[in-house]
């Protein structure tokens, strides 16, 4: 996939960004703002995408080895962030927010619409099959470990419940459920209008919270979060997935969404276990900038 290509995917993520900037500075629109719009995508549109997609996809035996591999770079990921936290003395909070940013990628707002356009349908399943059995299990429940250990909050992380009771897990559950079932057109209509809220939502939320001065004063920390969430950890995925996967495209989508920007969720996570917020969004900001030249150099290595 050349620069040119992945250039608009990436312009048009920066536009919502840019839209939750405006909303915040006129006043219309506040911080504590984001928090409805991430309900409504964690419970309502990012159900409807997966649903629609995975419920008429037909699997294959190299689908299952994907997530497998992402769960193991995940983990190479938060072993090098966390030495990366020490070496900057970093602690509670900001060693969390740290941590998340540096190891989970943003692999269904930019990896479900790059990997369409890079290999068509069989590319979105292999990305909605790697992103949910893979990085969103592991955020959801490792990522919750970290989180309730670095953050402050009032309940008990409970792994197994956070994943069980993730609104898109339970659609992706339902979805293989009724592979065999004809869904009528005018509910997978409806179900797609839904579905394409999800990235427009995510990155107004990512608007509303970000601060420019909290990206200067995190100059150092977000150079070591991009290096290991945009080139370290996707040339891991491509040296294991050159070993075990046998096919080009599963290869292509593992490098891909193992190279991705930071994940939107970690903002949601942020929030919920008062993390640092202001590293987290400028975490995603950087990264989505700096994805632009690295996902196009990282598929020419495939």
């Amino acid at each position: 996939m050349s620069i040119q290509a992945l250039a608009p995917v990436i312009l048009g993520v920066l536009g919502y960004v840019g839209i939750g900037v405006a909303l915040r500075l006129s006043g219309l629109m506040t911080v504590e703002d984001s928090k409805p719009l991430n309900t409504l995508l964690i419970w309502v549109a990012l159900p409807a995408l997966v649903f629609n997609t995975v419920q008429p996809a037909r699997a294959d035996a190299q689908m299952a080895i994907i997530p497998l591999l992402g769960w193991a770079i995940a983990l190479v990921g938060i072993g090098v962030a966390w030495l990366l936290a020490r070496a900057f003395k970093l602690q509670g909070p900001a060693a969390g927010a740290f941590i998340l940013v540096a190891a989970f990628g943003n692999t269904a707002y930019i990896g479900y619409p790059v990997a369409s356009a890079l290999l068509g349908d069989a590319g979105l399943v292999r990305a909605i099959f790697c992103d949910l059995f893979g990085n969103t299990a592991a955020i959801i429940t490792v990522g919750a470990l970290i989180a309730g250990h670095y953050g402050e909050h009032d309940v008990k992380v409970n792994p197994l419940r956070e994943l069980v009771t993730f609104p898109p897990f339970i659609a992706l559950v339902i979805a293989l459920l009724l592979r065999s079932v004809t869904v009528p057109a005018v509910v997978s209509s409806w179900l797609g209008a839904l579905g394409k809220l999800v990235i427009p939502m995510i990155m107004v939320s990512v608007g509303l919270s970000l601060k420019p001065k909290a990206m200067r004063e995190h100059l150092g920390k977000l150079s070591a979060i991009a290096g290991v969430k945009l080139v370290l950890m996707p040339l891991v995925a491509l040296a294991l997935g050159s070993l075990l996967l046998k096919d080009e495209a599963s290869l292509r989508i593992l490098v891909l969404e193992t190279g991705v920007p930071t994940m939107m969720l970690t903002l949601v996570f942020g929030m919920k276990y008062r993390l640092d917020v202001d590293l987290i969004a400028s975490a995603i900001l950087v990264t989505v900038i700096g994805a632009i030249v690295t996902i196009p150099l990282l598929q020419l290595l495939v």
